[in-house]
């Protein structure tokens, strides 16, 4: 039984430690588990690597007990120290992963990711013995759990195999190609064909390889909509990454048992470089937020259900919603650039919009590139990358404006806040607020809910102030899906754990 996936594009990498794309995400729940799983139905935390686990009466203590027959795919056991060598490599200082403040929630890890604890047997990990791993936390995290179950920078890796190529505090080295990674998922790496397939097979020694129906996943990186939805129409795919924008209505009409369209916990925007002026004028950067008309955005051009998005939280989210939203009119728009010396657009420079090769968002760039052009009477270039080369661009800040989403790694508010604190590397922006890093530090330091909300409210009212972003809408995934595919439930985080997926 063979699974065929559209996956978007060329991956970055499959080292689950060093990438942070949605495509990479995807290939690396088929190969990897960490402590904690997800239920395919709500994502609610279940036994992974952990068969069970205590957490101490006051919220700081998690114990967790592996499980005997836990299993690298090449029959080497996962025992307490796989998981602190594997945390102490994602904190390593010099190994830069983008993701490595996920970690920072564990007493010391901060410092010793920054440099200043270079001892990590401070750090808040414990082996207790070869089959218990103790996790002390810096604070109460609510959301503990639910980001051990979802997001990769937790999952465990192969140190032993790393080590032979030299990655331990090196990305991109060749413990990731076939033949040489080794994962501890429900499946195992088989074969890799740069921009063609990655196939990946059934894990022999995966701990609940019983449960597995597929018997292997194609994965096609099609960056090219169109091309992907005929793979879909003519059999080649039984799922797509997305449908083109201009297909979505032909789906309704003529085939509405394959049309997807559900909501997704993510924001679409575009970022500023805030060292390039005139874009360090925060009246530009809000000039140009105004002039953007998010309704027919939504309405005419994605027509898959989105919601326009005036703040950058996504309302809602574990019953948090923003109360701060971007208002103003075009003439608000058009007094403001005039403000910062722009009137009617007269001697503005010329930007360029950077977005990653993608049909439907050069459709979207196209239409906002209009209306900047009608509104404010200034021409916006567009220039796009494949993604490998868009991520190096977005890591070096080597763009005016940048095409971005962030879709939550968890389900909680803050996973929308916690990338514009000035220390984050995701953050890409330029953006170094010492007011939001305070407030950030406060929320996380907050003795419950309420209170955490609250601060969480000014972080957005101080966001929608700054822009360092421009918020367009909030997501919905809009794709095909073969009524043959089962086990592939509706999720907020379009987290699908394949060992569960099966074709009828």
């Amino acid at each position: 039984m063979i699974w065929r996936v559209g996956n978007g594009t060329e991956p970055q990498d499959l080292d689950p430690q060093t990438v942070s794309g949605v495509p990479e995400h995807k290939l690396i729940m088929a190969l990897f588990e960490g402590l904690v799983a997800e239920n395919p139905r709500d994502l609610s935390p279940e036994p992974g690597v952990a068969e069970r686990w205590e957490v101490s009466a006051d919220g700081l203590v998690y114990t967790f007990h592996l499980r005997a027959d836990a299993l690298w795919s090449d029959g080497t056991p996962i025992t307490a120290s796989t998981f602190l060598r594997s945390y102490q490599r994602m904190l390593t200082p010099a190994l830069a992963a983008e993701y490595s403040y996920l970690l920072h929630c564990v007493r010391g890890a901060r410092d010793y990711n920054e440099g200043r604890l270079t001892d990590f047997s401070q750090v808040g990990f414990r082996a207790v013995d070869d089959r218990t791993l103790q996790i002390t936390l810096q604070a109460r995290t609510p959301y503990f759990l639910k980001l051990l179950a979802s997001h990769y920078s937790w999952y465990p890796v192969p140190i032993h195999v790393i080590e032979k190529f030299h990655g331990l505090a090196r990305k991109g080295t060749a413990w990731t190609r076939a033949g040489n990674l080794v994962g501890n998922g429900a499946f195992v790496l088989k074969e890799w064909r740069q921009q063609q397939i990655l196939t990946v097979a059934r894990n022999p020694h995966y701990w609940d390889r019983a449960c597995v129906r597929l018997d292997e996943i194609h994965f096609y990186p099609v960056e090219n909509q169109d091309t992907e939805e005929r793979m879909f129409r003519t059999g080649q795919l039984d799922i797509t990454y997305e449908l083109p924008l201009a297909k979505i209505d032909v789906y309704r009409r003529e085939n509405p048992a394959a049309l997807r369209t559900e909501p997704y916990l993510g924001v679409y925007f575009y970022r500023f470089n805030l060292k390039r002026p005139p874009l360090s004028d925060r009246r530009v950067r809000r000039a140009l937020a105004l002039a953007v008309d998010r309704e027919s955005l939504v309405q005419n051009v994605t027509r898959g259900g989105q919601a326009p998005a005036y703040s950058v939280s996504y309302p809602g989210t574990a019953g948090y919603s923003p109360r701060a939203r971007l208002s103003g009119t075009v003439e608000d728009a058009r007094r403001l650039l005039a403000e910062a010396g722009f009137p009617a657009g007269r001697g503005f420079p010329r930007l360029e919009l950077l977005y990653n090769t993608s049909q439907n968002h050069r459709i979207i760039a196209e239409a906002i590139q209009q209306m900047w052009r009608r509104h404010l009477g200034i021409d916006i270039s567009l220039r796009n990358e494949e993604w490998k080369v868009y991520l190096d661009s977005q890591d070096a800040m080597n763009f005016d404006l940048q095409r971005g989403g962030w879709i939550a790694d968890y389900l909680d508010p803050h996973v929308f806040l916690e990338i514009w604190a000035s220390s984050n590397l995701n953050n890409d922006t330029g953006f170094a607020h010492p007011d939001y890093d305070r407030l950030l530090a406060q929320a996380l330091a907050a003795p419950d809910d309420a209170t955490r909300y609250e601060r969480y409210q000014q972080l957005d009212a101080l966001l929608v102030e700054e822009l360092p972003v421009l918020p367009l809408f909030y997501y919905t995934n809009v794709r095909a899906v073969s009524p043959r595919v089962r086990g592939y439930h509706h999720t907020l985080l379009d987290n699908h754990p394949p060992k569960y997926v099966w074709l009828e």
